[in-house]
């Protein structure tokens, strides 16, 4: 008998398995198509077909424990007086149940160097989610608002799964979240 095999040929677990391997050791730039190929066994055609290019193969690496939209939408729907609040909570959340962080802390690292990683970085973070929740918590000027925003929670994931430094790094989302949020909150609903 020839030709694919029926059932799942674990074909695009074993690409995302190469890609995850290869965006956390490697970081976003350095990480080709054709290397993630090559360490999965297959074909560069596969990649493409499965995920349709780097962004999307990246994406998909990222693990990302809900779409971002939903995440926004989850975070609006509480009193707009403790949004700084959750999104610091949240944020620790989504970081500490990836594992390993592989992906996103390779993003993160890379996009310190790497001006493609810095912009993947800067897409997800001001246009998939720290502007539309800007928008979502009324203030003026929401461009501003993300911006200023996103200088603290990059900051907070540089200072604890970077830099590691403590008592940051091993505090519980519990203890950051109160002092974090309150310059946040000033971030998104205060005067600027």
């Amino acid at each position: 008998m020839t030709g694919r095999r029926p059932g799942d040929s674990g074909t695009r677990e074993a690409i995302l398995a190469a890609a995850k391997e290869g965006f956390g050791t490697q970081g976003y730039a350095a990480t080709s198509l054709r290397s993630v190929a090559r360490a999965a066994g297959v074909d560069p055609s596969l990649v493409t077909h499965y995920f349709g290019g780097k962004d999307g193969l990246f994406e998909a690496a990222l693990e990302l424990p809900m779409e971002p939209g939903a995440l926004v939408t989850g975070l609006l729907q509480g009193a707009v007086g403790t949004l700084g609040e959750r999104v610091v909570r949240t944020f620790l959340l989504v970081w500490d149940s990836t594992p390993g962080q592989g992906p996103m802390l390779a993003m993160l690292r890379s996009a310190v160097s790497h001006d493609d990683s810095a912009a993947k970085l800067r897409e997800l973070l001001l246009r998939v989610l720290l502007r539309p929740l800007a928008l979502g918590a009324g203030g003026d000027d929401p461009d501003r608002r993300a911006a200023l925003v996103a200088s603290q929670v990059v900051g907070l994931a540089m200072t604890r799964y970077v830099l590691k430094l403590e008592p940051i790094a091993s505090a519980h989302p519990d203890q950051l979240a109160p002092v974090m949020g309150k310059t946040l909150q000033r971030y998104l609903t205060g005067p600027l």
